[in-house]
């Protein structure tokens, strides 16, 4: 039994005529009678009552037709199943990020993934750039969101999000009155910043613009979060310099200043990049991938 002889069966069915059923399958009408009869001997049991003058489905005939039916309803649900998932949208897709990506660029990825692409089940993991890499590898997450650099022959990526670094001082600091602020004014301040070893990509700028600027930044305290970071710097344990984009949590106890023009600094300084395997070429990656390229800010 092949799916054609079923395919002839189901619209015989529906005809209750033979020619027109031969018509619509644009076959003849013998050759058809005559695949019928090769299916009923097949199966055992008739399918049709026939007489010159009509054609009626027997009581096996008539259950037969609703099995096929649901056969083919199957069988058009695989096959748009089929084309879904080839084009990317229907699957399962693990993006890796650092936290501070959920400032800028992330929301945006999201939001615009989940609008286009409703069917494809997300799973979000907030990891440190030594983690991602490791999961990357390993095939745990599909996508990284990751502050450069990082050189890794297995690996692609793009950069995808660039933005100026902000002084972070509590309210009360006696230069919180100042529209912008010279590096140099901040040599005797105690730092909070994050260790190095977890993002090297923003650490480092960091320690250069400062160096850039005629002193090496007292670290006092180092944290894991930058939501911590600002938490410490609102107590008054210290400053910071952070992505502009932390502006966007907003934390009492805080403000949040530009870094002086000339003053050692360069805008767009912290960069976030898409890191995704080389080897992979599933079409929701990819998709995601295009994705994140249309809305990068350079």
């Amino acid at each position: 039994m092949e799916l054609r002889h079923l395919r002839y069966f189901r619209m015989v069915a529906t005809e209750l005529h033979f020619g027109r059923a031969a018509e619509k399958l644009h076959i003849a009408q013998p050759p058809l009678s005559k695949q019928i009869q090769d299916l009923e001997a097949e199966l055992g049991f008739e399918l049709f009552t026939r007489t010159k003058r009509s054609v009626a489905l027997t009581p096996a005939g008539q259950v037969f037709l609703v099995e096929v039916t649901q056969i083919f309803q199957k069988l058009d649900r695989a096959i748009d199943l089929g084309r879904k998932t080839s084009r990317g949208e229907l699957g399962k897709i693990s993006i890796g990020f650092v936290g501070s990506a959920t400032y800028n660029i992330l929301p945006v990825i999201l939001q615009q993934f989940r609008d286009r692409y409703p069917y494809v089940q997300i799973e979000l993991h907030e990891l440190t750039t030594d983690r991602q890499l490791i999961w990357l590898r390993e095939g745990r997450i599909d996508i990284g969101l990751i502050r450069p650099p990082v050189i890794d022959v297995y690996l692609g990526s793009q950069v995808i999000f660039q933005e100026s670094l902000v002084v972070a001082l509590p309210t009360n600091h006696h230069l919180a009155v100042l529209t912008t602020i010279e590096l140099s004014s901040l040599a005797a301040e105690r730092f909070i910043l994050f260790p190095r070893q977890l993002a090297p990509g923003l650490y480092d700028p960091i320690i250069a613009i400062c160096q850039a600027a005629g002193f090496s930044p007292q670290v006092v305290q180092e944290c894991i979060q930058m939501q911590t970071i600002v938490s410490l710097v609102s107590a008054n344990m210290g400053v910071s310099i952070l992505p502009a984009s932390i502006q966007e949590a907003q934390r009492q106890g805080v403000v949040y200043k530009p870094i002086r023009s000339g003053s050692g600094a360069a805008d767009k300084l912290a960069t976030m990049s898409i890191f995704w395997r080389l080897s992979d070429d599933s079409p929701t990656m990819n998709r995601l991938l295009e994705l994140a390229l249309e809305n990068r800010e350079l």
